[in-house]
């Protein structure tokens, strides 16, 4: 199956054998893909190699049989975006949730959206945490595991602003103690279902929640990004 001028990001890329790299690229309509970028490392490579970087938008021409596609043609598709310092590490973050929770030749239209989308609201630098929270909550949604965001999971009554909850995976948000670990009150949930930025303390518990979440759904796994954000955090 040939894709033409097909809309996708690079997620990911290593190199593959003396001049190529093999990719992982989400595109709009074939999902993640393997793609492998022949000759692209060679001093006479016909395709930029500066092009296939992260963050920019694409349209590819692929070749698909099998696991692995092959890359025929690239070109931008709008001006190339620059994510630098703290954006650049959130961009490297969505890129990891993308490769670990999604499945290769698993179309999810949808998370493409939510995923140049937030890479738009990386560039423009404003609150990179809510940011992070929208897409972490689009992508679970996107994959089938949409939270409960304006009802309680004990009998669906409507939450409570000023109740404490902890948001528990396969159920939803339950009621309890506001010592509770992750516990958060429910104007926060409620924010974050209507698209509206908590304050800097619901931000900080959404965090919480949200990593909670991605751990259950990777089964117990760290990712790579959460090491790394740590990190800069401490070297400063």
């Amino acid at each position: 199956m040939l894709l033409e001028q097909q809309p996708a990001f690079v997620l990911h890329s290593r190199p593959y054998r003396e001049t190529s790299l093999l990719l992982e690229c989400l595109t709009r309509d074939a999902g993640r893909l393997g793609v492998v970028a022949r000759g692209v490392r060679g001093a006479r490579s016909r395709l930029p190699r500066a092009q296939l970087e992260p963050f920019q938008a694409l349209l590819l021409n692929l070749q698909c049989r099998g696991e692995l596609a092959t890359l025929r043609h690239a070109e931008l598709s709008s001006s190339p975006l620059r994510l630098a310092g703290d954006a650049a590490l959130a961009g490297l973050y969505i890129n990891e949730l993308v490769v670990r929770l999604t499945e290769r030749q698993d179309p999810h239209p949808t998370l493409y959206a939510a995923y140049a989308q937030t890479l738009h609201r990386l560039s423009t630098g404003v609150s990179l945490s809510w940011q992070l929270r929208r897409f972490e909550r689009d992508l679970l949604a996107s994959l089938g595991y949409a939270m409960q965001l304006d009802a309680e999971a004990d009998g669906g009554e409507p939450l409570q602003p000023n109740a404490a909850y902890t948001y528990r995976p396969e159920q939803g948000a339950v009621r309890c103690g506001a010592a509770e670990p992750n516990a958060l009150n429910g104007s926060v949930l409620l924010a974050l279902g209507e698209d509206r930025m908590p304050d800097a303390h619901g931000l900080q518990a959404l965090r919480g929640v949200m990593r909670e979440l991605i751990r259950f759904y990777l089964g117990g796994v760290e990712l790579r990004a959460w090491r790394v954000l740590r990190g800069a955090l401490v070297r400063r």
